[in-house]
């Protein structure tokens, strides 16, 4: 049996899947870990202009290592059409690295802080679509971090799918700083709260059931 976004399927069939990825486990997927990157070069690189590495239009860069956790949200075809990723702060992250300015307070390097970064959607999917992918998305940081000690994600995103979307789902949110601009769009650091309280809001509001992940797929070891 295959347990997909808390549904239990006989072998054969297909629904829309919150996957978690990481090195060890990629060849599991299929082309789920090609198809996030060739997703994150349209998101970050086509729609976005942010100025980070690609080739032949796969979008990567230097924190997609070994300890990272990708959590990817794919079509009942299988493709990817959004997806996060997942760092713990004792190793080299992102906003440490490239744009502490984003955070005006000391930066985190604990194993209960993660970063969260490339989160986003398909823009191609339909309103109804994004809305249940990002709430499948918001969920599965959730139990991901509930499962592994996490307490914070720090976030980089714009400042709009920010308010408009993470904020509007049910999550809890504290800014770090003043928006920049990153690209096309101002982008903002911020702490989104892991908490069974949060979990709870954001299956309310968005009528999930039951978890999106198994808990031997959202344990970090």
């Amino acid at each position: 049996m295959l347990y997909f976004s808390g549904i239990f399927l006989s072998p054969g069939a297909r629904t829309v899947a919150v996957l978690c990825i990481n090195w060890e486990t990629a060849h599991l997927y299929g082309d789920a870990w090609i198809s996030h990157h060739r997703l994150r070069y349209r998101l970050f690189v086509q729609r976005q202009g942010w100025s980070v590495p690609s080739f032949r239009d796969l979008e990567h860069d230097e924190f997609d290592t070994p300890a990272a956790r990708y959590l990817v949200w794919t079509d009942k075809a299988g493709k990817v059409r959004g997806a996060t990723r997942l760092l713990p702060t004792v190793r080299p992250y992102m906003v440490q690295k490239l744009w502490p300015e984003l955070v005006a307070e000391p930066l985190p390097a604990s194993d209960a802080v993660w970063e969260a970064t490339r989160f986003g959607c398909e823009h191609s999917l339909t309103p109804v679509e994004r809305r249940r992918a990002v709430a499948e998305l918001l969920c599965a940081m959730q139990e991901f971090g509930l499962g592994n000690g996490i307490e914070l994600y720090l976030a980089v995103m714009p400042l709009r799918l920010l308010k408009c979307v993470v904020i509007k789902a049910g999550c809890e949110v504290r800014l770090l700083g003043p928006p920049r601009q990153v690209g096309r769009f101002p982008t903002v650091a911020a702490y989104l709260t892991v908490s069974g309280r949060v979990l709870a809001e954001l299956r309310r509001r968005a009528g999930i059931a039951a978890p999106v992940l198994p808990a031997s797929v959202s344990q970090a070891a």
